[in-house]
């Protein structure tokens, strides 16, 4: 019997009446982690000229990462460790919030179409207070039979990405070449995620859906993707050891403690020198309030659940 998990996604609007739509697999209340990695949001192919396109104002992060990984388009990254970048389709950018960043997320002028995938990865205990940082890289194409992959982050059929990681984990795009499988050497104490671009996509025989996301548990030392179409596939494969830390996530912010989530809201609504200032950014607002805290405590997330009582998700 097949060990995969279909994760569906569920659709987010990104901002305001007009915004574009993105597709969010992680978190949920079925799972929160994939190693590291804690939020998945797919978007697009999105027509700018439709629906505005991307303006998210600036705001702030605490106690994670932050990976942008385009399709197609293009969108200007602004930090306030002065950080002024843009971010291309096979370019990856990574940002560290750490102890405290503040950015600003705009697609160009020149951009008709934007397609692609923000995703966050959770920092350790030993690494959520880092200052600030920020890494742009380009993989080099990796030519695999019946396939051509590109490694953001980790290591894939011999190809290992320059970037450092806090935990081990596994970014990766492959795009699979109609009718092809494809057969991985994996780490076999890392779980993994494999999220469907275009499709549909087959992961250990199990087909997967555009949009969907198909997780595997630690154990197996070999994957299989499979195109069963006529046409291109494209998955971004994720993957890491499982992270057994309990962390709290409420809007931009990844915590301990329900306490620390509040102190950082109102350090964000005092302008403090914490998540410093974006400059540059001419948008609609100067910047995003942060919501009202809920009514309720903000319960921890853990991966795996414990003692497998769905009580215990966050």
């Amino acid at each position: 019997m097949s060990q995969v998990e279909v994760i569906a996604s569920r659709e987010v609007p990104l901002g305001g009446p007009r915004a574009m739509t993105v597709r969010r697999t992680l978190p949920q209340r079925a799972r929160s982690l994939i190693g590291a990695w804690c939020f998945v949001d797919h978007y697009g192919p999105d027509d700018v000229a439709r629906t505005g396109g991307m303006d998210v104002p600036p705001h702030p992060h605490t106690g994670l990462q932050t990976v942008s990984w385009l399709f197609a388009g293009e969108i200007e990254h602004r930090d306030s460790g002065g950080v002024h970048e843009l971010v291309r389709p096979g370019e990856l950018n990574l940002m560290t919030g750490g102890s405290g960043v503040a950015h600003s997320e705009v697609s160009t002028a020149g951009t008709g179409t934007l397609h692609g995938v923000q995703l966050w990865v959770a920092l350790p205990d030993s690494a959520r207070n880092v200052p600030r940082d920020f890494v742009h890289h380009v993989p080099e194409p990796l030519h695999l039979d019946g396939a051509t992959g590109r490694v953001l982050l980790g290591a894939l059929a011999g190809c290992t990405s320059p970037v450092p990681t806090h935990t081990p984990l596994l970014g990766a795009e492959l795009v699979l070449e109609p009718f092809a499988e494809l057969d991985l050497d994996v780490a076999a104490d890392f779980e993994h995620g494999a999220l469907v671009d275009a499709g549909p996509v087959r992961l250990d025989g199990v087909e997967l859906a555009r949009a969907e996301l198909g997780y595997l548990p630690p154990g197996a030392d070999r994957l299989r993707l499979a195109n069963p179409g006529g046409r291109r596939a494209r998955v971004l494969l994720l993957g890491g050891e499982p992270f057994g830390e309990p962390l709290l996530m409420w809007w931009n912010f990844v915590g301990r403690s329900h306490e620390e989530i509040a102190g950082f809201r109102e350090e964000w609504e005092a302008g403090s020198a914490r998540f410093g200032r974006v400059e540059g950014y001419r948008g609609r607002v100067a910047r995003l309030p942060a919501p009202a805290m809920p009514t309720v405590r903000i319960r921890p997330r853990l991966s795996p659940p414990r003692s497998g009582d769905p009580s215990a998700w966050g």
